[in-house]
């Protein structure tokens, strides 16, 4: 059972010759470490070593009176989990490696057991959930996801109050699918919307479809289950062995296109197409594809208008400038796609006090071929 996890991971650090060891999940919004262990409290992600260890994931030893303290980073694939807490009165090669595999194992655990249950759910949220931010995020998938050659990355806010934002991807053999999208409205309504648009693209990309297809999918089942509803949004597919990207934006802010860290004026804009929904309420029209070649190390950002249309206090918006900067500048500065993204999405808290009005998703993915 998941909550037996603590006594468990305890017997293994025993066994492996150290003293304790304890697992730190992050929280929903990537600010807090709490521990699987009620008898303790949460660390901060920001300002401590188990947040450097989260952040960079790198290991961080720490000495203690009794000891040290090994900070080692819970990984599940690409996606960042938390952090495990190894102690032992001394350090060496093999007790490293011993810390490395138990994490490991522990990461692969918590991510198998997290699908059903909900004392491992709850036990990451800082907040009660809004009724229609729990149905939109049961078809989430993980925040970051990747290979060798890609990865993607996204958050979203408010965490725990969603409206019909969303975001989507996946790794199919060499094709990176990504997709982010925007329902009408801030209710039950609109994660309908988005949740039957995510179903439908993952329906038809499960089946085989090709993009134009997929979309397609994604228009008669709206049409068909919420004739009322319509929902924005960019469906992109990259081919990770030759950097040719595919996408079609359906009435959606254009991506933006990242490359030797400036952003590529109108690279990824095209002529606007429909809302997803809207087409068989009008005429039946067939979706342009738009086509580019990335080059190694370019990054795309999908995004929806409640990032750059959050106000400050004070009326400011936040604003596209500010927002591609903030990414170029965290790049420079060498910080990995998804610590970029949390740093972003708290800017953005932080620009409008914690109070968004619309909700605000980012999904960035970066290609880095590998040398032949």
């Amino acid at each position: 059972m998941p909550v037996e996890l603590s006594a468990l991971v305890e017997r293994c650090a025993a066994v492996l010759g150290m003293h304790t060891a304890l697992i730190y999940l992050v929280d929903l919004q990537q600010r807090l470490l709490i521990p699987l262990d009620e008898r303790y409290g949460p660390l901060p992600v920001d300002g401590s070593s188990a947040g450097w260890a989260y952040r960079t994931m790198s290991l961080r030893v720490a000495d203690e009176e009794a000891g040290v303290i090994v900070w080692v980073p819970l990984v599940d694939g690409a996606e960042r989990l938390g952090v495990l807490a190894v102690r032992s009165a001394t350090l060496d090669g093999p007790r490293l490696r011993r810390s490395r595999i138990l994490a490991d194992l522990l990461a692969m655990a918590i991510t198998s057991k997290r699908t059903y249950s909900d004392w491992l759910v709850a036990r990451t949220r800082m907040a009660p959930m809004q009724l229609h931010a729990e149905m939109l995020r049961a078809f989430l998938p993980p925040r970051t996801i990747g290979n060798s050659e890609c990865v993607s990355t996204a958050v979203l806010e408010p965490a725990y109050e969603l409206g019909g934002d969303a975001f989507d991807h996946s790794v199919v053999k060499n094709i990176l699918h990504t997709a982010i999208f925007d329902a009408m409205g801030h209710n039950l309504a609109s994660g309908l919307t988005t949740s039957v648009a995510l179903a439908g693209a993952r329906n038809a990309r499960r089946s085989g479809a090709d993009l134009p297809e997929l979309v397609d999918t994604v228009d008669q089942a709206l049409a068909q289950w919420l004739p009322e509803q319509f929902c924005t949004g960019v469906l992109c597919e990259l081919d990770v062995t030759t950097g040719a990207l595919r996408w079609i934006n359906c009435g959606h802010p254009p991506p933006l296109l990242l490359r030797n860290e400036r952003v590529i004026d109108h690279a990824l804009v095209k002529p606007p197409q429909p809302p997803m929904g809207l087409p068989l309420q009008l005429a039946p029209i067939s979706r342009d594809v738009h086509e580019t070649a990335l080059e190694p190390g370019d990054r795309v950002l999908l995004y929806t208008d409640g990032v750059t249309e959050a106000r400050s206090e004070g009326g400011t918006e936040f604003g596209l400038e500010r927002f591609t900067d903030f990414i170029i500048r965290s790049t420079a500065s060498g910080q990995r796609p998804a610590e970029v993204l949390r740093l972003l999405i708290h800017a953005i808290l932080d620009h409008q006090r914690n109070d968004l009005r619309d909700d605000a998703t980012i999904l960035l993915f970066e290609w880095r071929p590998q040398q032949r």
